[in-house]
């Protein structure tokens, strides 16, 4: 049932960002910040997909770049790195917020501390390696999406999406295996093969729907 899933939250995180998409800039930044929150929250979470062991935060990673590569195509570079900034920044927030949360100490009704605790208080090495990878690979796609759309005359968008995910989505699985796991888990290769193999199943699923980003827009500039 996991591969159902999988496919079905694919769909719904895709229809989310063309969603905001239509409803304009603001609201596309949104949905990259609230993907940057949920991909680390959800990280802790280990499934099992296609007889492989991967966590089930890819979807977001995958999403947030994507969304970020539309707020690119269609609003420009300033744009979208003050929204690498605040995606940050709101991973960071939730960050400070979760440990700080887990700071209160519980009266003698409360029944969910514990479980707070076993969803929010996960290692400091790996919560920073996220931050610190999504960021980097966020201004990296910033740039080399920029250059793929200048030395393509903003041709081929779902092209230029697939090489442009797969690219960064490669040196985000890397540096987060090495900065995060590195020296925690036997073999650092095959965790950074599977992750990027799930990646690219999601890559390749999700962006032919970029193709609809273009009827969005249109859509929207006309009833406005």
């Amino acid at each position: 049932m996991n591969e159902i899933f999988f496919f079905l939250q694919i769909i719904t995180v895709i229809s989310f960002v063309l969603a905001s998409l239509y409803l304009g800039k603001e609201t596309l930044v949104a949905c990259i910040c609230i993907q940057a929150v949920l991909a680390n929250l959800f990280v802790i979470k280990q499934i099992t997909l296609f007889g492989l062991n991967v966590t089930s935060s890819d979807v977001f990673v995958i999403g947030s770049v994507l969304a970020l590569n539309l707020l690119q195509e269609y609003f420009g570079k300033s744009v979208t790195k003050k929204a690498i900034w605040a995606s940050f920044l709101m991973a960071f927030f939730y960050l400070v917020m979760s440990q700080l949360h887990l700071l209160y100490v519980p009266n003698m009704y409360d029944n969910t501390h514990n479980f707070f605790v076993g969803i929010l208080k996960f290692m400091p090495r790996i919560t920073i390696a996220s931050l610190i990878a999504y960021f980097i690979v966020q201004r990296l796609d910033c740039w080399f999406y920029g250059l793929l759309k200048k030395a393509f005359e903003s041709k081929y968008l779902i092209t230029r999406n697939i090489v442009s995910i797969l690219v960064t989505q490669f040196v985000d699985t890397f540096l987060f295996a090495f900065m995060g796991l590195y020296g925690i888990i036997a073999s650092i290769w095959s965790v950074i093969l599977i992750s990027f193999v799930i990646k690219t199943i999601i890559i390749l699923v999700s962006t032919p729907f970029v193709g609809l980003s273009k009827r969005v827009i249109r859509k929207n500039y006309k009833e406005v």
